[in-house]
């Protein structure tokens, strides 16, 4: 089988049709519509069903698109393991974190990375769920975890830990509210099952077993907003609710729910001068910052 039946596969399935195709692969819808002749009648396979609507994958289509996605990756991966041979920091670096911690810790630490190496391209992947960051995607990797993969890389940046916070508009509506003895009495925003790495576990089974009235969130950033537009009490990483003029911490940092904030490397590209030095940009920056991370006074 020709290896460039695969890159027309894929750009057929991703563009899902012979003129996006022609536009992803450069080339005139004539010349793929040729090729996809020539593969399906060479192999007397048929990979795509044909319609007005455009292209669809056939069940050995889907399995040559699997194919084509994997080889793509191993062949990025492969040539990012070639460029970090040069050691000037020139050239792309491909960061991952969530949303709120994009928001809220790095953003300001980015734009002053980007202002003393110009030459530096980053690319931001962001996700609210942090299981889905993937390491094989990205240079670095932000994320919080408590027993990372003992094969990944990477540098420990501190604690985070988390406490209950509401709005004063919320504390005002509910001035005899009790957070600590009586939980049911408040109405909690929540994370749902994605946010292993919040305080979803002990915490929430101990304290809010008796809670019926919650909203249920997927996105760090929606439970932020929420609380802070006062519509219910919520458990929020300290870096997110002290930074809040709005919210108001009603309790001390949750004892036993910190989690470790870790940035992770490619190992692939580990070597690169660039990712190098955004490495260890950032975790100087991110260390500098331990104290919004790791609150210890009393509320």
């Amino acid at each position: 089988m020709d290896w460039d039946y695969l890159r027309y596969i894929r750009a057929l399935a991703i563009g899902g049709t012979l003129a996006k195709a022609g536009e992803l692969l450069g080339v005139h819808q004539t010349t793929v519509l040729r090729r996809l002749d020539q593969m399906e009648e060479s192999l007397g396979v048929q990979f795509f069903e044909r319609s007005r609507d455009g292209l669809q994958l056939t069940p050995v289509g889907e399995t040559a698109f699997r194919e084509a996605e994997r080889l793509a990756i191993e062949m990025e991966n492969l040539e990012r393991k070639l460029v970090g041979q040069d050691s000037a920091p020139v050239g792309k670096v491909r960061l991952a974190a969530e949303d709120a911690m994009m928001n809220e810790l790095l953003s300001p630490i980015l734009a002053e990375l980007v202002r003393e190496f110009p030459e530096i391209e980053l690319e931001i992947l962001t996700d609210n769920d942090v299981a889905n960051l993937s390491h094989r995607e990205a240079d670095l990797t932000l994320r919080p975890e408590n027993k990372p993969q003992a094969t990944l890389e990477g540098e420990r940046i501190a604690a985070i830990e988390s406490a209950v916070y509401g709005s004063a508009r919320y504390c005002r509506r509910h001035r005899n509210m009790d957070v600590e003895n009586r939980p049911e009495g408040c109405l909690w925003i929540i994370p749902d099952e994605t946010f292993s790495h919040l305080a979803t576990g002990r915490w929430y089974r101990k304290h809010l077993k008796n809670v019926t009235s919650f909203i249920r969130c997927n996105s760090l950033q929606s439970m932020h907003a929420l609380a802070k537009a006062g519509a219910g009490l919520a458990v929020l990483p300290c870096y997110l609710g002290e930074s809040s003029r709005e919210l108001r911490r009603l309790s001390d940092p949750l004892e036993g729910e910190s989690v470790d904030l870790w940035l992770h490397v490619n190992q692939d590209t580990q070597q690169m001068a660039r990712v190098r030095i955004v490495m260890e940009y950032l975790v100087e920056r991110l260390q500098a910052l331990e104290p919004q991370l790791e609150i210890t006074s009393t509320f």
